[in-house]
């Protein structure tokens, strides 16, 4: 199935920030970005890919912020209207 076709079946553009410690150095975060084309408001695939991590992966959670792009919609394209170089 291709992903326009996903996309007109509901699904969009959907980003899983995953921030995680492994068990032996609780202090030290890091973070996972997943995307995926999955369908709010429930998240099946998001949802799906959390409970193999929490069943198979020793890293703990510690935080999931998911975000979406709402619509279908063509590309938007924006010219820079002003360039600087640091040197």
């Amino acid at each position: 199935m291709s992903e326009f076709y996903q996309q007109l079946q509901g699904r969009r553009l959907t980003t899983a920030e995953i921030v995680y410690h492994m068990p032996d150095h609780p202090g030290l975060l890091q973070e996972f970005l997943w995307q995926t084309l999955d369908q709010a408001p429930d998240f099946p695939r998001i949802r799906r890919f959390l409970d193999y991590w929490r069943r198979e992966i020793d890293a703990v959670i510690h935080s999931v912020s998911v975000s979406y792009v709402g619509t279908v919609a063509p590309a938007r394209i924006r010219v820079a209207q002003d360039f600087s170089r640091l040197q």
